[in-house]
C-alpha cells in the first residue's frame, strides 16, 4: 500500500491499502499508526472521545481468531460482533457506542487539540449520537481556543458540517455551545440587530434560518413554518441536482458553498444599518461590504480561491434575483445581464434568494408571493438550461473586426461595443454577423444621448 506521514513530531503515519483484485470498486482501507506513548492505557488516555479510545490485542486475535459471527461475552455488554477476543476499553467507549453518546476522554482533550471542539459536534451528527452533558460544558468552557487552530483544520471541519443534512440546525447548536462566533467572530455583531417589520428574525437568527431554508430547498432538511405546497412551488430537476453535487474545491461542493454564503450573506448589516426619515431601518451597501467581509473570513480560514470567489459572488449579488423584474417575467436582456455578472454562481444565487425569502417571512409567509417568486426563479432557470445562446451568446464579431472594419483603436471602447452586441443577441435583436455589423454601424453613427 501507500504510506505517508501525518504528524512526524508525534510519530503518526498513514498506510492506504487498495483492493488490487478489483480496482474498479475503489475499495480502500486507511490505517493510521502512531508510536506507543507509555502503556496502551496511557496511550488511549490521549485520544479525543471514548468511542475512539478502544483497542484490541492483535497478537491475541492472530493467535486465537474467532469466526466473524462470534464474539467474546464482555460481562453485561452485548457480544462484540467483530471477532474481538479482548477489547481494551478503559474509558467505557463500547458502552457509549451502545448509548449513542459522544463523551470526551479527559478534560485536557480540548486544550491539547482544540479542533476536537468542532469534531465532537461533527461526530455526533455523522453517527446520530448526542454530545454528553459534561462534554458540552467543557466545550463551552474552552470554545475560544478554536481561534488558535490552523485555519485549514477549521475549514475541513466546517465543510464536513455544512455537507450534512440539517446543517442549519448544526450551526444553531454550535452557537448554543459558543463555537459559531468563536470560529466567525464577525457574526456576533449581528445578534440583536433588528430589521424592518417584514423580517421575522433579527440579523443573526435570520442568517442561521437562511441555512436551514437552504437545507429544506435542497431536500436536506425540514422547514417548520410551511407545508408541502411551499416546497411544491420550488423548481427541481436532475440538472439542478447535478449542479449542486458538483465539486468546487477539495472537500467542498456547490451545496456546501451555498450554505456558507447563506450564513454570511447579511454579515455587513450591523455596519451598514441606518434609520431613514420615516423611521425605517436601511442597510444600503450591505451586499458589497458583506462580500468583502466574507472574503476576509474565508481567507483567514484558508478556504481555496475558488471557494472564496464563489461565496463572494453569491453574497454581493444575493439581492439581484428579486430585482430582475416587478410582477412579470424578466426580459431576456435582464437575464443575460444577471448571468453575465453572476457567472456560474447565478443558479446558486437564485436558490439563495428563495432561502432568504423563507428566512425573512418565517411563519408569516404569504403563499401567493412565494409562488410568484418561485415562478420567476423557474423561468430564469429554464432560460439558463434550455437556451445557452441567451446566457452565452455565440461570437459573431470580435475586436479585430472593430479595428479592421471600423478603424477603431484598441481600448475599452471596443469592449463596450462588443458588450452592446452581446446584449442585443441575448434580446433576440441580433442573430447574424451582418446584423451585428449593422448594429455597430448604427451605434457609431448615432449622436450620443444628451445629458439631462
Amino acid at each position: 500500500g501507500l504510506n505517508s506521514p501525518l504528524d512526524e513530531v508525534n510519530g503518526v503515519g498513514r498506510v492506504v491499502l487498495v483492493n488490487q483484485e478489483d480496482t474498479s470498486t475503489r475499495d480502500k482501507w486507511e490505517l493510521d499508526f502512531s508510536t506507543l506513548k507509555g502503556s496502551i492505557e496511557q496511550d488511549l488516555a490521549q485520544r479525543d472521545f471514548t468511542i475512539d479510545a478502544m483497542a484490541v490485542d492483535l497478537e491475541e486475535i492472530v493467535s486465537h481468531p474467532l469466526p466473524p459471527s462470534e464474539g467474546r461475552d464482555l460481562g453485561k455488554r452485548d457480544k462484540v460482533p467483530l471477532g474481538f477476543t479482548i477489547l481494551i476499553d478503559p474509558f467505557k467507549g463500547w458502552d457509549d457506542i451502545q448509548k449513542g453518546v459522544i463523551r470526551v476522554v479527559t478534560e485536557t482533550a480540548f486544550p491539547s487539540d482544540p479542533v476536537r471542539l468542532l469534531r465532537a459536534v461533527r461526530l455526533a451528527a455523522e453517527l446520530d449520537f448526542s454530545v454528553d452533558t459534561e462534554t458540552e460544558t467543557l466545550i463551552r468552557r474552552y470554545c475560544q481556543l478554536i481561534a488558535s487552530v490552523a485555519g485549514e483544520r477549521v475549514r475541513e471541519e466546517l465543510l464536513l458540517l455544512l455537507a450534512m443534512p440539517q446543517a442549519g440546525q448544526l450551526l444553531a447548536y454550535l452557537d448554543e455551545l459558543g463555537l459559531l462566533t468563536a470560529v466567525i467572530p464577525e457574526l456576533a455583531q449581528a445578534k440583536g440587530v433588528q430589521q424592518p417589520r417584514v423580517h421575522f428574525w433579527d440579523v443573526f437568527d435570520h442568517s442561521i434560518k437562511t441555512v436551514v431554508a437552504v437545507d429544506f430547498l435542497l431536500g436536506q432538511g425540514t422547514w417548520e413554518y410551511a407545508g408541502e405546497e411551499v416546497l411544491a412551488a420550488v423548481p427541481w430537476s436532475d440538472a439542478l441536482s447535478q449542479h449542486f453535487e458538483r465539486g468546487v474545491s477539495s472537500g467542498s461542493t456547490r451545496r456546501s458553498t451555498l450554505k456558507l454564503a447563506a450564513l454570511l450573506h447579511d454579515i455587513a448589516k450591523p455596519q451598514t444599518k441606518a434609520i431613514d426619515e420615516t423611521g425605517r431601518a436601511r442597510f444600503l451597501g450591505h451586499a458589497k461590504e458583506g462580500a468583502d467581509i466574507a472574503v476576509s473570513i474565508l481567507e483567514r480560514l484558508r478556504f481555496s480561491a475558488k471557494e472564496i470567489k464563489q461565496v463572494e459572488v453569491m453574497v454581493i449579488h444575493h439581492l439581484r434575483p428579486t430585482q430582475l423584474s416587478q410582477y412579470e417575467v424578466p426580459s431576456r436582456r435582464a437575464i443575460y445581464r444577471y448571468f453575465r455578472d453572476a457567472g456560474e454562481a447565478g443558479v446558486d444565487i437564485l436558490f439563495l434568494s428563495l432561502a432568504d425569502h423563507l428566512a425573512t417571512r418565517g411563519q408569516y409567509l404569504d403563499l401567493a408571493e412565494w409562488q410568484e417568486h418561485a415562478q420567476i426563479v423557474e423561468y430564469v432557470l429554464a432560460r439558463h438550461f434550455e437556451e445557452e445562446s441567451l446566457t452565452v451568446p455565440p461570437k459573431l464579431i470580435d475586436g479585430h473586426d472593430l479595428i479592421n472594419i471600423f478603424g477603431l483603436n484598441p481600448g475599452p471602447e471596443i469592449k463596450r461595443i462588443l458588450e452592446v452586441v452581446r446584449e442585443a443577441q441575448a434580446a433576440g435583436e441580433v442573430t447574424t454577423r451582418e446584423e451585428a455589423l449593422a448594429c455597430i454601424e448604427h451605434l457609431l453613427t448615432s449622436p450620443p444621448p444628451k445629458n439631462k
